[in-house]
């Protein structure tokens, strides 16, 4: 099996003011993605996870440790096969959806005569074939998630990296996602997935990635890590419980 992303030893420090210290946001992140796997990223807030994603993404660079994608350190190249919907994406909301996607497969530099017949393709995707000429500003927050997936699908990515691709969701937003979600598992393409609602993980996930205090706890098969407990909230819950009890008596 590929592998597709691996973060070794990967750590980050951020100054928050010119007198003050460094507060170390990554300490020790470790984990292996490999190639057709549903791969879900959890931790509590402040764990490391966006920033983990921002050096995955060079939006920001590691203090030390290295990430590679496709056994190459390349990220030039490498960037060609990831598609990427931040938690809190822009969207130019002047434009409509088809506008949208055109601004992005510009960006991409891919091929101006190939654009129409691969918009029509991600677009009924993301079951947004009918709102294509509708301003983002119309758009609801559902719809906007949709039509930023539909940009991180545009280059036909190998890997795809989604930053809470459901939060804030009504729950008729959230099934749309989920159903688009669970066409991209059956189609073995490999994604990464951070979020909060572990139901979510669970239903969707085949592999979890646990950071807690800026180090990676676990990875691994979902199944290995809820072996013993009915559900994964119930085997977090007590993986959180032994960790706090290796806190308090450090």
């Amino acid at each position: 099996m590929s592998v597709i992303c691996k973060a070794t030893n990967v750590s980050k420090s951020f100054r928050p003011d010119f007198y003050k210290k460094p507060v170390q946001v990554l300490k020790s992140v470790n984990f292996q993605i490999n190639q057709g796997r549903f791969v879900g990223f959890i931790g509590p807030n402040g764990a490391g996870k966006t920033t983990t994603i921002k050096c995955m993404m060079q939006f920001i660079f590691p203090d030390h440790g290295e990430i590679s994608f496709f056994d190459q350190t390349d990220f030039i190249e490498a960037k060609r096969k990831i598609g990427f919907l931040p938690e809190r994406p822009y969207f130019q909301e002047f434009l409509s959806g088809v506008e949208f996607l055109k601004l992005h497969w510009n960006l991409c530099g891919l091929k101006a005569a190939d654009f129409q017949n691969r918009a029509e393709e991600v677009l009924e995707q993301v079951k947004l074939t009918h709102a294509k000429h509708k301003k983002l500003r119309d758009y609801s927050k559902g719809m906007l998630q949709r039509i930023g997936i539909a940009q991180a699908l545009l280059a036909r990515p190998e890997f795809l990296i989604l930053d809470e691709p459901m939060s804030g969701l009504d729950p008729d937003g959230r099934i749309l996602i989920k159903d688009i979600l669970k066409s991209f598992k059956e189609k073995k393409l490999t994604v990464l997935m951070s979020s909060h609602l572990l139901e979510d993980v669970e239903e969707l996930c085949e592999d979890l990635i646990i950071l807690h205090k800026g180090e990676t706890l676990f990875y691994g098969a979902i199944t290995e890590f809820k072996q013993n407990f009915s559900s994964l909230e119930a085997a977090y819950k007590a993986f959180k419980g032994q960790i706090e009890e290796v806190n308090h008596n450090a």
